[in-house]
């Protein structure tokens, strides 16, 4: 699966998505707002105009009474005084000539008051609407309108949708930043170590904690690095090798020169001396014989190490390659015991057979001198990485610090059976095959190696 791609199609549509939901819930929600501002604003205008209604209507009807008093068309009435409304008694109080009031529960009629010299005469007419409610109404509306004003609700829409059109937008630009950071780091992580690497530090390693396109390129930069680590220590190591084999190449002609005369010359010593000697002679020849021909062996050593052997790479059988050197080195050691683990369905490595059983043979032949006597050795067979893998295990002392630093240099051994070269010709022989090998943790307590070789493809062939 496109994980990356996925991922950037989310952040797009969190990133255009959830900006405009808000925005188009925020404006609706200021749009119904300012729909009821509106409303605000026409009950203004609509209370204005009713006032003024209600005036001219109040005013004219006053008109009408008064003239319909003065040409007789309605008669007055004259209660006692005794039965007077307040509103007459402050009248009548006051002095004034005429007065016009709001009679009736909903103030639906207009009275018109004349004082008189012993009272108050009052014309009555009805209005047909309620005066009194529809000041109730009108006091109700200005006084809404009265609390809108002194809100500022047009200061206080505006002031909101910028706030909250500010806070949306820095809300998804920190949003975007974090994803952005996500996804870019490990990128900026795989730049910098293609960066290290090319600058030669071949030891850079990256962390992966992701499976996807970006976790996948990690993985293979880490194994592209380990696989260019390891191709440059083998270069290495192969440049000294060439370099020890052209001195070692030399080594033996020049010992090989000397040897030969001084083996001729000694025998003929013995040869032509007389009897009396003769014993101490022979002894003395046998030494200079076994020194010469110890020589020779090593000659023979730099010799091979120094020969680029013939190469014929064919898928081979490791299980019964190990089973079989094992089986071949039994009766040298008997006072050894032998173990084998093999892995099951073990595919076949694509070596040169010979080159496999030399390093095989080195391999357990230093084993079983380091085990010694009641010692155990173990070979085991596994596959990792597109390489099969043999093991060998000894329950000897283990190796010293200062023999795992040179444990694969040329070096001259003056043990009876060691010539120093063994490891250094084996491991060539493993690079050689494409292969290594590896020091590793011993299982049985002591020294442990690791052989890899490559697997052979289906469709190999004999050679």
């Amino acid at each position: 699966m496109n994980r990356l791609r996925n991922k950037l199609v989310l952040v797009f549509l969190a990133a255009t998505l959830a900006p405009l939901l808000a925005t188009f819930w925020i404006t609706t929600r200021l749009l119904e707002t300012s729909l009821s501002y509106a409303s605000i604003r026409e009950l203004d205008d609509v209370s204005k105009s009713l006032e003024n209604t209600g005036r001219e209507f109040y005013l004219k009807a006053r008109e009408s009474l008064k003239a319909a008093a003065q040409s007789g068309e309605i008669q007055p009435t004259r209660p006692d005084r005794a039965v007077w409304p307040e509103a007459w008694r402050e009248f009548w109080e006051i002095g004034e000539p005429e007065r016009f009031l709001l009679a009736g529960e909903k103030k639906d009629r207009i009275e018109y008051l004349v004082r008189e010299p012993d009272g108050v005469a009052a014309y009555s007419r009805p209005l047909g609407i309620g005066m009194g409610e529809l000041t109730d109404r009108y006091t109700r509306a200005r006084q809404i309108i009265a609390d809108n004003k002194a809100h500022d609700y047009r200061r206080g829409f505006n002031y909101t949708y910028v706030s909250v059109t500010i806070a949306m937008w820095l809300a998804s630009l920190a949003g975007l930043i974090y994803l952005a950071n996500r996804i870019s780091r490990p990128i900026r992580q795989l730049t910098t170590g293609l960066s290290e690497l090319a600058e030669g530090n071949f030891s850079a390693r990256l962390s992966v904690d992701r499976d996807d396109e970006v976790g996948r390129a990690t993985r293979a930069f880490n194994h592209t690095a380990s696989q260019l680590q390891q191709s440059r220590e083998r270069l290495v190591y192969l440049t000294q090798l060439a370099s020890w084999q052209v001195l070692a190449r030399k080594m033996a002609h020049e010992v090989k020169n000397s040897l030969t005369p001084i083996r001729l010359t000694v025998e003929e010593m013995v040869a032509r001396h007389s009897e009396s000697n003769r014993a101490f002679l022979e002894q003395a020849d046998a030494i200079v014989v076994e020194e010469v021909e110890s020589l020779e062996r090593r000659v023979r050593a730099f010799s091979e190490f120094s020969a680029e052997p013939d190469v014929c790479p064919e898928p081979i059988d490791v299980n019964s390659v190990v089973e079989e050197r094992i089986a071949f080195l039994k009766s040298a050691h008997p006072e050894v015991s032998y173990a084998v683990r093999f892995a099951e369905n073990t595919p076949s490595a694509m070596a040169d057979e010979d080159l496999v059983k030399g390093i095989l043979v080195n391999l357990l032949e230093n084993a079983a001198e380091a085990a010694g006597s009641g010692g155990r050795i173990l070979a085991a067979t596994s596959v990792t990485a597109e390489r099969v893998v043999i093991e060998v295990h000894d329950s000897g002392p283990g190796l010293s610090d200062q023999a795992r630093n040179s444990l694969f240099q040329p070096t001259i051994s003056f043990k009876k059976r060691g010539m120093g070269l063994g490891l250094s010709i084996a491991r060539k022989s493993a690079l050689i095959l494409g292969g290594d090998i590896l020091l590793v943790a011993g299982e049985l307590g002591g020294a442990g190696f690791r052989v890899t070789l490559p697997v052979a493809h289906p469709g190999a062939f004999h050679s």
